[in-house]
């Protein structure tokens, strides 16, 4: 297993390289230009057109635009010296870049998404977890039952309907009729809290509707994956044998089927759970939370490409790494996949 993960961890290497350079020629090749973005709201400060353009050029070259595409991804990697010729100052020595568009470092201006995407994302997925698992096992035990029917109708027209449409009637229930929970926001706006705990309540209070849309919006899938999985383990002979032994019923369920049937599943599960650090678009700008789905939105509007690519490498690092944690999480749940060589 040890030679397997090094192994593993040399191919993420190798991806993350591929892609970033993927990534970064993609988007230089976007029609836009750092030097002019930066100069044009001092235009006027100019005396002269020459000027100008003497100015633009020499920022051109002081921000190594003219040099070729392959040693600005190096300089931006940090496996090139910077444009000074000293030093090296990219991803790998934890320089994600400058924002254009919030004049601050991008790694200023993430912190507090980030921390609201995962405050956000985990009560969604723990809830979603935890009404989505019992929910079909309980449905693929009594298949074909009222109950299981009714939750089929139900699951398939929650995965049939968009989040946002789901969010809009939810917002309408829960904001306008019923006058529960804001609109939008993540805090009250000019609120002064006492406490850490009381700016704690506003936060929950103010992220409960969104967690509810995402919850909703995730239970269709998810329940139809966990009883299709367990009516198809439970159909297995060893389940019959098992039965067959005289062990209690739930003994047969959790021990044996669930167990068996935690494989086809756990893509989607672990899938939830990185999903707690990308956030969501659509949620996070209909409900006007501040998060790495709705920044990332705001970044490419705003051409600010040196934020967009740092997101990107983020998304990419834990979509490779998440991809070992699921290769390695088979093994664990079941022994005739684990690699010992």
């Amino acid at each position: 297993m040890g030679k397997y993960i090094l192994k593993r961890c040399g191919y993420i290497v190798l991806v993350f390289m591929i892609v970033s350079f993927l990534m970064f020629s993609l988007y230089n090749l976007i029609p836009s230009d750092p030097a002019r973005a930066e100069l044009e709201p001092m235009r006027q400060s100019f005396k002269n057109p020459a000027e100008y353009e003497a100015r633009y050029q020499a920022l051109r070259e002081e921000m190594g635009l003219n040099d070729p595409l392959v040693v600005r991804y190096l300089r931006w990697m940090g496996l090139w010296t910077d444009t000074d010729g000293k030093s090296f100052n990219g991803l790998l020595e934890g320089n994600f870049g400058y924002s254009n568009y919030y004049k601050r470092n991008v790694i200023d201006v993430i912190v507090d998404p980030m921390s609201n995407t995962i405050f956000i994302n985990i009560f969604s997925t723990i809830a979603a977890l935890g009404i989505t698992i019992p929910l079909g096992i309980f449905c693929a035990v009594r298949k074909n039952g009222k109950f299981d029917q009714t939750t089929q109708v139900v699951t398939m027209l929650g995965y049939s309907i968009p989040v946002y449409i789901i969010a809009l009637v939810f917002m309408f229930i829960f904001c306008i009729v019923f006058r529960i929970f804001p609109v939008m926001g993540i805090k009250t706006a000019g609120a002064t809290y006492a406490s850490g705990w009381d700016e704690f309540v506003d936060k929950l209070y103010h992220i409960t509707l969104p967690v509810i849309v995402m919850t909703f919006g995730s239970l269709g899938g998810m329940t139809r994956y966990v009883r299709s999985a367990m009516i198809e383990s439970l159909s297995m002979d060893y389940i019959r044998t098992a039965r067959a032994k005289g062990l209690r019923e739930k003994v047969v369920i959790y021990s044996h089927a669930w167990r068996n049937a935690l494989l086809p599943i756990i893509t989607s599960i672990l899938g939830w759970f990185l999903s707690i650090f990308s956030g969501s678009v659509v949620i996070e700008n209909t409900f006007g939370l501040s998060g790495m789905g709705r920044l990332y939105w705001i970044g490419l509007n705003n051409n600010d490409f040196e934020l967009v690519l740092a997101i990107q490498m983020f998304y990419s690092i834990v979509s490779l790494v998440g991809a070992l944690l699921i290769d390695i999480s088979y093994g664990l749940v079941d022994p005739r996949v684990r690699v010992d060589k």
